[in-house]
Parts: C-alpha cells; structure tokens; sequence
C-alpha cells in the first residue's frame, strides 16, 4: 500500500497508510531560514478543520510550514512509539492522556509551563477539567485541544414503536440490579426472529434479529465507550486520586456489579455475544438495523448525521444511576517532542492550536467540540445551523459533578490490556467478574511497587 503526497494551501499534507509509516518530515531548514515543522494527527475527520488552521498560521508565519502525517488509531500509537526509540519524531503530536504519562515519564515530551509563562498564555477560557491531565509536579505538557463527553444514540423509529420520544430517553434510570427503565427499553427493543420483544415470555434470546444494545468490548481500562459511565454512575472510582495516583481500584463492587450488569443483558439476549461479535462497527450495525441503542461519543457524532442519517438517529443523555448521571470528559492535547530542533517554532504552531484563532475554525467544521468554551458555542450553533440537535453533549460537560475524569497515570499503556483482557474473560463466561477483576486489579497495582 502506497501513500498519496498532496499540497493543500502552504500546508503539505501526507497520509499514511494504515499499515505503513511514511515519514514526512525534513531533515534540513532551507537556507532562507524558513522551517518545516512535522505533525502528526490521527483523525481524518478533523483533518480538514487542521489543514485551515496550518493555513492561517502560515500565513501570519510566513517562515513555518505544517506538514501533516495522519494514521489511523492503533499504528499512530505504534509509529509513534518507534520514532521516539529511534530518535526521529514528529515535531508535534496530537496527543492523549492514557498514553502520554509514558511519554512523560521517558523525558520525550517537552515542558511548556516556561513557554506558558513567558508569553503569559490565559487559562482560563478552556472548559472545566481539561488543563489538569496535562499538568504533573507543576511542568505543563499540553493546552487542551478539544473535548469530548457520551450519551446514548438510538435509532429514531424503533423506540418511537415501543413509544419512547426524546423527552421519556431524557429521563431513564438505571441500576445493576435490575437496569431501571433503561433495561426496559433494552428489552422492549431486542426482536427475535418472529417479531417477538424481549419482555415476551415467547422471546427466543438464540435467534435474536435486533438486539436492544450493542456494547463495546475494545474499551481498554477505561471505558469511556461504556462500561465506564454505567460504573461511575453506580459510585465507582478508578484510583485513589485522579489524575496521577498510584493505587487502582478496579476490585471494587461498584464495578463488579456493573460489569455483571452488561454479561446480564448478554445472557437475556437483549445485547450480542463477545464470541459472537461483528466486525461491523457498532455504527455500521445501527445503521443496518442490527441494533436499537448504543453508547456514542461526541467524536463520532458525524457517523450518525448527515443528509442520510440525521433522521434516524438522534443522541439522548446517559441514564441516571444510584450516584446520578455520569459522563467521561476527555480532552486531547498538542504535545512538542523534547528532541526538537524547531521548539520555539513549535511552541508557535502548538499554542496557535490552542488559541481561539484555531479552534474557531475548528468549531466551524462541526466535528469536534474545541476547547475554549467561546468555541464550543460556535461549534453547537454550526451544529443546529445543520439541524443536528447534539446539546445532550454540551449538556453533560456543563453539568455540576456529572463528569469525571479517565484515569491518568503512569504505565497506562500496561494497564489498558490487563484490564481489558479481565473485563472480556468475564463477559465470556471463562471467570467470574469479581475473580476477573480482582486478579486484574492486583496487576495493576503491582506496576507501582
């Protein structure tokens, strides 16, 4: 697999195949003094809104050119890894808090906090939570570049027939004893192959057409597409202190019980089997009539709108459980690799990303909500202006104690497959959720010691 090199504006953009790392970086300043920096972003979706912003800076920096390289998800993180060994890394990376306590830790992240001061950066416009996972023993390693909470996404016409509207999805429950009225709509939802619900003694669980639920089990240690909101809201807490502590707390019964939870809907029949599973997103299978309800972030909300799609989907806020509702806030960051040549040209390019000159034409793409309050409102009402109504997202950051924070600490990147592999051996059969949990948490916990 070949990549394709193309020109957009100053900016070159390079995109990476998947499977394939091409470097796309310069190795030597042209004579004039002018300088190429290389950053790297995953995302094609917020592509196009960083091409405009590599534009605008150009032009009010006439001597820096960005120069993008986008990768998909899993070989972004591998690439990037294996440029930092090898001591050829991007200038600046698009970068988020599970893996960067690693590079943190290995000195590979530069310090912004001097740069911060000197050039007396305010703070203070981001939305609540998004500088602290950047921030570790008073050094700064990012300013926060987007945000993102969940809620619930559902297929329009199959809850209308169960007579669910938008104002009764507002107000659902849930618990891990018998799954509140959100269960109810799980159920009233899954049809087997003769039309029969999952509240219907005749319902047949092994010969299921819709299921009323579709989890997500890629969810590493933290759960953010799931399993994470349900247990915050049944009182769970990840650590003993949120962001950098050192003592995890995945034993605990608050998550037992919601993990018990999501194997209970399996065991009904009303969600998929893990062994079972589709290779089909779980987007691709609400869209294909395959599932009722899934849990979205507000990063996917492109793949349930649009001229195709907006009416038959809409988003509605997670239920309120025992400890009310939950939503994960989770932010992105710009960081500068340490071995830079260029850091004072890519202090430039990261605080530009930062500032509301970006992420105002960030909020005009609509695919992301940026970080600076100022911008989030400019990227709702781009929203409405596309009859997209995503304010249950908006609504979650903004209300009091109704998010928390993905654990940030060291050795996450150790930590996501030890949890994962727990969750998934439960949600299989082959272990218990408490022995799963407990074995795992122990793990954990002995990667601080």
């Amino acid at each position: 697999m070949t990549s394709l090199r193309q020109r957009v504006g100053a900016a070159l953009l390079c995109l990476a195949a998947s499977a394939t790392l091409v470097s796309c970086g310069s190795d030597d300043d042209a004579a004039d003094g002018s300088v190429t920096l290389d950053y790297w972003l995953w995302d094609d979706r917020q592509l196009p809104a960083y091409q405009d912003c590599a534009a605008a800076f150009h032009r009010a920096n006439p001597r820096i050119t960005v120069e993008f390289t986008q990768t998909a998800w899993t070989q972004y993180w591998q690439n990037l890894t294996t440029e930092l060994v090898s001591g050829d890394a991007p200038d600046v990376w698009t970068n988020q808090s599970t893996y960067s306590a690693t590079y943190v830790s290995g000195g590979q992240v530069l310090d912004l906090q001097p740069y911060v001061e000197r050039d007396r950066v305010d703070l203070s416009g981001y939305q609540a939570g998004l500088t602290e996972p950047w921030v570790k023993d008073g050094k700064r390693y990012g300013l926060p570049k987007d945000w993102d909470t969940v809620g619930l996404v559902y297929n329009t016409a199959m809850l209308e027939e169960q007579g669910m509207d938008a104002g009764r999805l507002a107000k659902l429950t849930w618990n891990p004893s018998d799954g509140g009225t959100l269960e109810q709509v799980i159920a009233r939802a899954t049809l087997d192959d003769k039309g029969r619900n999952g509240l219907d003694p005749g319902f047949d669980k092994d010969h299921v057409e819709v299921y009323g639920f579709l989890p997500e089990w890629a969810d590493g240690s933290q759960g953010q597409n799931g399993w994470g909101e349900f247990a915050a809201a049944n009182g769970f807490q990840y650590l003993d202190k949120n962001p950098w502590g050192t003592h995890y707390r995945y034993d605990d019964p608050k998550l037992v019980e919601t993990i018990s939870w999501f194997k209970h809907l399996i065991d009904k029949g009303y969600a998929p089997r893990l062994d079972q599973q589709s290779k089909m997103a779980n987007s691709e299978l609400l869209a294909a009539g395959k599932g009722a309800m899934t849990v979205a972030g507000s990063y996917a909300i492109s793949s349930y709108t649009g001229p195709k799609l907006k009416q038959q989907f809409a988003f509605a806020p997670m239920p309120v459980g025992p400890a009310g509702r939950k939503s994960a806030v989770n932010g992105l960051s710009d960081a500068i690799w340490a071995g830079s040549k260029h850091k004072e040209e890519a202090w430039k390019w990261v605080k530009f990303l930062a500032s509301a000159d970006c992420q105002n034409l960030v909020a005009k793409r609509a695919v992301v909500f940026p970080a600076l309050k100022s911008a989030t409102e400019k990227a709702l009402a781009a929203h409405r202006a596309r009859g997209e109504d995503v304010h249950v997202f908006t609504d979650a950051v903004a209300a009091k104690d109704g998010t928390f924070l993905l654990p940030i600490t060291e050795h996450g990147t150790e930590i996501d497959p030890l949890v994962q592999d727990a969750i998934q051996s439960a949600i299989l059969g082959q272990t218990s959720p408490q022995d799963a949990l407990e074995a795992a948490n122990d793990k954990v916990n002995a990667l601080f010691r």
